[in-house]
C-alpha cells in the first residue's frame, strides 16, 4: 500500500498504525517544510504554504509557528488567516472555508490514539475529518477534536474545546463547547472599514 492509499484508508476512520515508517517519514518532511515556512516572508512564504497543503485558495496567511502533521490533507479557501502557533494534525482531511480567521494557538486535531493501552502502545490510532465553514472565527486557544464540523459564520470563543458539531451563524464557547446564542443584526456596529481614514 503506497502513502496515498494509506491516507485514503486513514480517512475512513478505521484504526491504523501511527508508527508506520512511511507516516513517520511524511511527518519528518512536513516538519522540515513548516520550519522553512515559519522563517519565510512575502511571496516565498505563500509559495511554501501552497507546497505544504493539499489545496489553498487566494491569499492565505499563516503566522509562525505554524505546524502540521502531514499537510497534504489540509484544504483552505480564499483569504485564510491563522495567527501565531496554529497546529493542524491532519491524519484525516481538514477542510477550511473562505475568509476564515484563527486566533493564536488554535489547534485542529483529526487523530486520536486508541483507548486500549496495548493497542495504543502498538501505534493504534484513528482519524476523523474536521470541517470549518466559510467566514468562521475561532478565537485564541480553541481546540477542535476529531470528526467536528463548524457551520459557516460561527464564532468559537477563546479557550473552547469543540467536541461535537456546531451549527452555522452562532456564538459558541466552553469546555465542552456549547451554543450560546445566534449571531443577529443587533451585532452589527456600523463598521465600514474606513474608520482609520482620519482628516487632519
Amino acid at each position: 500500500m503506497n502513502l496515498t492509499d494509506k491516507f485514503s484508508y486513514m480517512a475512513t476512520g478505521a484504526p491504523y498504525n501511527d508508527l508506520d515508517s512511511e507516516l513517520v517519514e511524511a511527518r519528518r518532511v512536513a516538519t522540515l517544510k513548516t520550519t522553512a515556512l515559519n522563517i519565510a516572508t512575502g511571496t516565498e512564504k505563500e509559495s511554501l504554504f501552497r507546497q505544504l497543503v493539499g489545496k489553498a485558495g487566494e491569499s492565505p496567511v499563516v503566522e509562525p509557528n505554524f505546524r502540521v502533521e502531514f499537510g497534504r490533507n489540509i484544504r483552505v479557501g480564499d483569504y485564510f488567516y491563522a495567527n501565531y502557533d496554529c497546529v493542524m494534525l491532519d491524519g484525516a482531511p481538514i477542510t477550511i472555508g473562505s475568509r476564515v480567521l484563527f486566533g493564536p494557538k488554535v489547534g485542529l486535531y483529526t487523530s486520536n490514539h486508541l483507548f486500549d493501552a496495548q493497542e495504543r502502545e502498538l501505534g493504534g490510532c484513528i482519524a476523523k475529518p474536521i470541517t470549518v465553514g466559510d467566514r468562521c472565527w475561532l478565537a485564541a486557544n480553541v481546540t477542535v477534536l476529531p470528526g467536528v464540523t463548524i457551520g459557516a459564520g460561527t464564532i468559537i470563543g477563546a479557550g473552547s474545546v469543540v467536541t461535537h458539531d456546531v451549527p452555522a451563524g452562532v456564538i459558541a464557547a466552553g469546555n465542552p463547547c456549547q451554543v450560546i446564542r445566534a449571531i443577529t443584526a443587533a451585532d452589527q456596529t456600523g463598521f465600514t472599514g474606513k474608520q482609520f481614514k482620519l482628516s487632519l
